[in-house]
């Protein structure tokens, strides 16, 4: 069923006013018709809706269901993007949102190949975004996650201080035994992060200032990972650690 994120002020009482590009996805792409239903999303909380009217540039739906879907993890979790090179960074997004990401934070790092160009930086924030807004849509998330300007890699640092656990998957990090223990300290309402090396990989002062912050190394494995498999191989394990230990 899909899902669209909508401002409060479209809801009176019971019933959904939607027009612009919702109506226009709805009505053209869609094809839906009085009697369809299909999610809205305001405040955080997800309901069910029943066309009722079609106009010209509008229709009118009604809620029939609040809080029908609740898609929220019990942890926030934050990733800590290398820049990856090429378009790897919005495949990387897409997959973070559907894993219940709430934030990106793309980072400059020694060994990224790629640069966002200063003079490019909102342009392609904002399609960044835009990218996390549908993927937010499509998999029925409450929230539309956030992706932030490229930071370095000392002040994504600083910023993972806020939260409760740094996880960092690192190639050389022999055996499971620490990703066990770091996910065993994890609890219900935290805040945590993991930062993904680029291409290249995490110099090893980069690994060195992380565990000085204290950052968690942790292994995903035996086997050597592209970037954006890393990324979202530890997204998932976050994910079901969740939603098999928390809920």
């Amino acid at each position: 069923m899909h899902n669209f994120f909508i401002d409060k002020t479209n809801i009176i009482g019971d019933l959904v006013n939607i027009d612009g590009e919702h109506f226009n996805h709805i009505l053209n792409v869609l094809r839906m018709r009085v009697g369809d239903e299909f999610l809205v999303t305001f405040d955080q909380s997800c309901h069910l809706c029943q066309i009722k009217e079609i106009f010209q540039t509008s229709l009118t739906a009604q809620i029939t269901q609040r809080d029908y879907l609740d898609s929220n993890l019990s942890i926030d979790l934050y990733l800590f993007q290398g820049l990856p090179k090429s378009d790897k960074l919005e495949l990387i997004i897409q997959k973070a949102v559907e894993l219940g990401v709430k934030e990106i934070i793309p980072v400059q790092m020694e060994r990224s190949i790629a640069k966002i160009e200063q003079n490019k930086v909102k342009q392609k924030t904002q399609r960044f975004n835009a990218i996390a807004q549908s993927a937010a849509e499509q998999s029925k998330r409450t929230i539309i996650p956030q992706v932030l300007e490229p930071l370095s890699f000392t002040l994504a640092l600083e910023k993972a201080k806020e939260l409760d656990l740094l996880l960092v998957p690192y190639e050389n990090q022999k055996g499971i035994l620490s990703t066990k223990e770091a996910l065993s300290l994890i609890k219900k309402g935290d805040k945590v992060g993991v930062i993904i090396g680029p291409e290249g990989g995490f110099s090893p002062n980069e690994i060195a200032l992380a565990e000085k912050d204290g950052g968690k190394l942790i292994s995903l494995g035996k086997r050597i990972l592209r970037t954006e498999t890393a990324a979202i191989t530890a997204l998932s394990m976050l994910m079901l650690h969740a939603e098999m230990n928390l809920d």
